[in-house]
């Protein structure tokens, strides 16, 4: 057999076991006759193994161009099926992305997660096993639906700058200063990091904007997904959602697919990503903690503990950002001004205290018309409202006790939302449909 002869045979196996695959009905027994026979098929013929890897490699690509980047549909695999399919899914992302001289932006942090799970998970089964579960992964890739896009898909002439060199040194302090803070096992050690890193990050954000204003450098909002992983996946996207607009972001939470779309300008949007992480671990540490003194009191109702403990604290967290947010625009305006000469504030007036909040108003408006155009048809959904009492108020006390950027420390004294029954921060969740 000549070697066209060979490919031709590799293909029409291929295409047999997919077309077994695809055309089952789903459902009981039918799917999983359909998968079995196709990998059948493939387990019988070894000369079909490059033919196979080509189509996923095909399969990956259609991923992208419909708007998934890999750490989305690592979310997904990881959900729906298991470290073997997830190995397979690494090994045809890393060889798709090899063709690409320049990768967008965010994506070289997500092929590197994708390399440990490469190295982590070598392949020990038999071809049967094995072709199942590519043909497992296969189906769910080209079954994943188009979803917004949040930046070019990788060899496309929207993406011809070459990536800047590692990340402004500001940003490299306030991670190396959550880090520390989340790592130590002293409270006070971790408040002082903790303030140091929001200070630094509330005035970045501004000085950003100001410069990008003064430098006519043309920025527009971006958009970056974070996940928003079960279990209490509602509280977790109200804190999502609590940061985001504290940071002059917009979140879309789709409950579907496990992940939050944020929109804002990069340097914002670098800021949700890293104080999100940080208390989300603050909130959850906390809540062991919490939890843990509960267990030794005698009580066992820890899903409605944790559920209201998150709750409460989402709520409270997104009271402190916004006042916090409040107070360190009103101080850069004023440190603005005063910077300002008397003749200077004398000739242009409009250039005073005033001069930075219509620069934010402008890009708030950015904003939300990009959020707009990206998700026309996004819904208000309702939150359920918490049901334990204690959970809420430990909540509550976390994040009266969490550090907040821009903020003058931990909160004082008890307000309203030391009450159980819900939030009221129901429009500003909205699940994609």
């Amino acid at each position: 057999m000549s070697d066209q002869d060979a490919a031709g045979a590799a293909a029409r196996t291929v295409e047999r076991a997919l077309a077994a695959v695809l055309s089952a009905r789903s459902g009981d027994r039918g799917g999983a006759d359909g998968i079995d026979t196709g990998a059948s098929l493939l387990a019988a013929d070894p000369a079909a193994d490059a033919e196979l890897r080509l189509r996923g490699a095909q399969f990956v690509r259609l991923a992208w161009e419909r708007g998934w980047q890999p750490a989305d549909v690592v979310r997904l695999v990881r959900r729906d099926l298991d470290g073997s399919h997830l190995r397979i899914f690494a090994e045809l992302t890393a060889a798709e992305a090899r063709r690409y001289e320049r990768l967008p932006p965010r994506w070289a942090a997500q092929l590197a997660d994708l390399d440990e799970e490469r190295e982590a998970r070598p392949h020990r089964t038999d071809r049967f096993s094995y072709a199942t579960a590519v043909l497992e992964l296969y189906l769910l890739l080209v079954r994943l639906p188009a979803i917004e896009p949040v930046g070019p898909v990788p060899g496309t002439p929207l993406h011809v700058a070459a990536p800047a060199d590692g990340e402004p040194r500001m940003l490299t302090r306030i991670r190396a200063l959550l880090a520390k803070a989340e790592a130590t096992g002293y409270p006070q050690e971790a408040e002082a990091l903790t303030a140091k890193a929001q200070e630094l990050m509330a005035r970045h954000s501004i000085d950003e904007a100001l410069l990008a204003d003064r430098t006519h450098r043309g920025d527009v909002p971006g958009a970056c997904r974070i996940g928003v992983d079960a279990p209490y996946e509602t509280a977790k996207a109200i804190l999502l959602d609590a940061v985001a607009s504290a940071n002059r972001c917009r979140a879309v939470w789709n409950s579907a697919y496990g992940f939050s779309t944020v929109v804002g300008f990069e340097p914002d949007l670098e800021a949700v990503e890293l104080l999100h992480t940080s208390l989300l671990v603050q909130g959850t540490a906390a809540m062991t903690r919490a939890e843990a003194g509960q267990r030794a009191a005698g009580r066992k109702r820890t899903k409605t503990f944790r559920q209201s403990f998150l709750l409460a604290y989402a709520h409270r967290i997104g009271e402190r950002l916004a006042l916090a947010t409040e107070q360190a625009t009103e101080q850069a305006a004023e440190q603005a001004a005063a910077e300002r000469s008397t003749e200077e504030r004398a000739d242009r007036p409009d250039k005073g205290v005033g001069g930075l909040l219509p620069v934010l108003a402008a890009r708030e408006v950015a904003v939300a018309d990009r959020m707009d155009r990206m998700f026309p048809e996004t819904v208000a959904t309702r939150v359920r409202g918490a049901t334990d009492a204690e959970g809420w108020t430990h909540g509550t006390s976390a994040a009266n006790a969490a550090r907040v950027p821009g903020g003058p420390g931990p909160a004082d004294g008890p307000d309203s939302a030391d009450r159980p029954g819900g939030t009221d921060r129901r429009g500003r969740i909205r699940p994609a449909p």
